[in-house]
């Protein structure tokens, strides 16, 4: 199937902080992050998540949200859908020490409920100027949240997972969210051959 082609900040970035005043620099990018107040979910959150991972990564990774555990850590995947990606990884023979980690949104929604447009769009921004920085040969978007930040709102993740596309010259890949094996193991076999699918496409 062809490769559609559309500027890559048309569909992420689009929210209420200025891309093109935002770092190019992942360290600088976090302290950003860490002092955002644009949305309401800062006055419940713990910790910002960022996201972590080599400023090289060839494969970037995105996310929902942060989730209880992440929010109290202050790190991405790594409670009990990290432990699922883990194991998606190593299933791909991806090491993830390799990858760059992070999530649409940067916040932990109260009750792990589903992050809002509102807050998807506001945090666009922040990562749109990490892959930018990053200049990774793919993006995997994990789940539905992280589908509509890279492909715009009115993506379907049942329509488009497994489908490559590029934006902006970066190719992206939709795919399960780790947390969703969580409620239908079936679905693991084809996370991991998505997660495997993305390594080869990294490694040219």
């Amino acid at each position: 199937m062809a490769e559609r082609r559309e500027p890559f900040s048309e569909r992420c970035g689009s929210g209420l902080v200025a891309r093109d005043a935002l770092p190019r620099d992942l360290r600088r990018l976090a302290a950003r992050i860490a002092r955002c107040t644009k949305c309401t979910l800062h006055q419940t959150r713990m910790r910002t998540v960022p996201g972590e991972g080599p400023a090289n990564a060839r494969i970037v990774l995105v996310g929902e949200a942060p989730g209880r555990e992440e929010d109290r850590r202050g790190r991405p995947f790594v409670g009990a859908a990290g432990r699922i990606l883990d194991e998606a990884l190593l299933r791909a023979g991806i090491p993830r020490d390799d990858v760059y980690i992070t999530n649409a949104v940067k916040c932990r929604p109260p009750g792990n409920r589903r992050p809002s447009r509102a807050e998807v769009e506001t945090c666009g921004p922040y990562l749109t100027a990490q892959i930018e920085t990053i200049g990774p040969g793919v993006v995997v978007a994990l789940g539905q949240t992280a589908a509509r930040a890279m492909f715009g709102p009115g993506a379907a993740l049942s329509k488009i997972r497994g489908r490559w596309r590029l934006i902006h010259g970066v190719p992206v890949l939709a795919t399960y969210h780790p947390a969703a094996i969580l409620y239908n193991r079936q679905l693991f076999a084809k996370l991991a051959r998505d997660l495997a699918s993305a390594r080869r496409r990294a490694e040219g």
